[in-house]
Parts: C-alpha cells; structure tokens; sequence
C-alpha cells in the first residue's frame, strides 16, 4: 500500500506518519478504567452502509459536503492501528470527505491523545473516529466533542461512557467463537492454557469472559493454566515456555491476540510438541495468518481494523448528511455473521481477498 508523508495540524506536539490521504497532527497519560457495558444485540447486516469485509469492503454513501473526519489512535506502530487510519483514507476517497489522522507524539499516552482531540475539535471537525487509550481518560475530550456537536465513533475498547458509536469486534463474541473452534479440533476434551490480555483492559477483560462462556458447553475441557501476556509475543513465548514444563500434556493453546498466540506456538515448536497442541488467536495479522497457512496456528479470527473504521466513517458522514444515527450504540463489525473465523480451509482466500494487513 503505498505510503505519503503528510502533515501537520497541532499546535504543540507535532505528529507526522506515513498515510495515504490522511493528513497529520499532533498531541499529553493516564491509566486504564472501567468502560461501558457493550449493546451487543444483533444488527440485520443487510441494512448496514457498507458492503463487505477487509480491503474489499465498500460503499454507496456519499459525503453532501466536504467533511472533515479525523481518525485518532493510540499509536503508529501497531500494523493494526495503521490499517485503521488506512481504512478511514478508503473511505474518505469513496466517499467524499477528508481524513486528518492524529497519533499521540508519546506512543499509547493519554494525555497526548486527549490533547490531539481538543485540537481537533478547535480545528474545526465534523466527525472523529477514536481508538481509546483509556476508557475513562478519554472521557473529558469526548464531552468536549458531543458539546461542540461532533459525532464521536469510538473502536474496539470503548469510552466510559457511550458515545455516537462503538464499532470494532465484540470481544466477547471473538471468544466464544474462537475457544468453540478450537474445542471442536481437540475433539471437546482435553487440556488448554489461555494467555490472557492486559489485565484491566476493557477489551481483554471482555474477550476473557466469552472464552469462559463457550468452555461452559465443554465440561470435558480443563483450564490447566491462564496467565496473562500483555498481548506480546515475546511474554507469550515467555509464558508458555514456563507453563510447558509443568504441564506437558496439554492438548490447545489459546491466546488472547495474534501476537501471544505467536508466541505461544514459538514455545510449543521448541518443546518438539508442533502439531500436537492446537494454538488459537485473534486478529488475523499477517504473521498469523502465514502461521495458519503453515500449520502452527490452528485458527484465528478476523478483526478487520481496515473495515470497522470505514463502517464507523460511513455511520458518521450519514449522520452529517441528514442527522440519520445508527441503528444501535454498539455495531460489532465484523461479527459472526461475516464469516471471521480463519483457519486452514479458507487461509488462502483470507489473505488473497479478504486480508485487513495488505
């Protein structure tokens, strides 16, 4: 995806990072907190503003002005925060507006990024789309924004409180789905570690309980172990590799993200136990899927950045149109009505097709 360094827009922190058609400003820290309970009722996917998943995802909205949507996230170095800027550049293109994309200049800082928001708001935008660094921390410059009539759609780990929109997966749907296809491959019995996310993370917290909900229909599967990783693949690795001493005959391996699965399926191969632990995650990055294609990971599930900031842009250029709201808060996207589940059967028509991380 080709690459143009762009802009500037803050006063004080200046920001710039490599986007197509987004331009650039800048950013202030504080801690994670309780977020707001998720509406996650099913949305008829048949009356959604787009169409499609991933890259392939599209329109037939189009801006009646020349917007300005600002997509704000926690940083440029996760491959999936810069699709999601990517994803609002696409959907900028098809659809008429223009994108300002904002990056605290302090990697994951909160205080940054809740200065970057006031600026945007004094700069005069319509929409944002927001990844929260924290629920709660984010809170002021969101107030800020619904009083100077800004729509605010908030991704993945939501706000304190609810806002315009929150799209993203629904976590806790990611696990249930997720630990079921696992458990069907170890024929429903057995004995399974999960490597948890962040502890105190909205979206880590809520994954977790969707992976205890499923086991609930697996009496015959045992948690031998849960620990947390952080979402990393070296502490997934790290993790693992302990726990395998202890336990040695264990049958599956789910970790709560891309990335701690990776790390877990490192370990795994280093015990010489390859092909006898299935490993699952969540995400659909790239190096989990080239792990699912060659057998190291069993299954991951697609989180889709590149097309839940679109969906969010479309929601948001609606509503500037002619004041139409989504049908809920809470829009999970993608959900298990778009087929998200990756695995060995559909690996090689996820990446040519369907892959957020092209």
């Amino acid at each position: 995806m080709k690459k143009v360094l762009v802009g500037l827009v803050s006063v004080v922190l200046l920001v710039a990072f490599l986007v197509a058609g987004c331009s650039s400003p800048a950013p202030k820290t504080a801690q994670q907190a309780p977020a707001a309970v998720a509406d996650s009722k099913p949305v008829d996917h048949s009356k959604l503003p787009t169409k499609g998943i991933g890259t392939s995802i599209s329109t037939d909205v189009k801006a009646k002005k020349p917007y300005k949507i600002a997509i704000i996230v926690k940083n440029t170095t996760n491959p999936f925060m810069v699709k999601s800027i990517a994803g609002t550049q696409k959907a900028a293109k098809d659809m008429g507006f223009e994108c300002i994309s904002l990056s605290p200049a302090r990697q994951d800082s909160i205080d940054d990024q809740v200065k970057i928001m006031e600026d945007a708001i004094q700069m005069g935008v319509n929409g944002i789309i927001l990844h929260p660094i924290d629920s709660n921390g984010i809170m002021p410059a969101i107030r800020k924004a619904e009083a100077a009539n800004i729509p605010v759609a908030v991704i993945g780990t939501p706000a304190a409180k609810e806002t315009f929109l929150r799209s993203g997966v629904d976590y806790t749907e990611t696990g249930v789905l997720i630990t079921k296809a696992v458990a069907e491959l170890i024929g429903k019995k057995g004995k399974l570690i999960i490597i948890e996310g962040p502890p105190g993370a909205q979206n880590a917290i809520e994954r977790l309980q969707g992976i205890k909900t499923a086991l609930k229909d697996y009496p015959d599967i045992q948690v031998v172990a849960s620990q947390t990783a952080n979402f990393k693949r070296t502490e997934g690795m790290q993790v693992t590799e302990n726990l395998l001493q202890k336990y040695k005959d264990v049958n599956a391996i789910i970790g709560a993200n891309d990335e701690s699965a990776l790390g877990a399926a490192q370990a795994v191969k280093a015990a010489g136990l390859s092909g006898k632990v299935v490993i699952g995650g969540f995400d659909g990055n790239q190096d989990g899927s080239a792990a699912i294609k060659s057998g190291e990971m069993a299954v991951s599930y697609n989180t889709d950045p590149f097309g839940s900031t679109y969906l969010a842009a479309a929601y948001i250029v609606q509503f500037l149109n002619d004041g139409t709201k989504p049908p809920k808060f809470f829009v999970p996207f993608p959900s298990a009505l778009d087929d998200p589940i990756i695995n060995a059967k559909n690996i090689d028509n996820y990446i040519s097709n369907i892959a957020w991380w092209k």
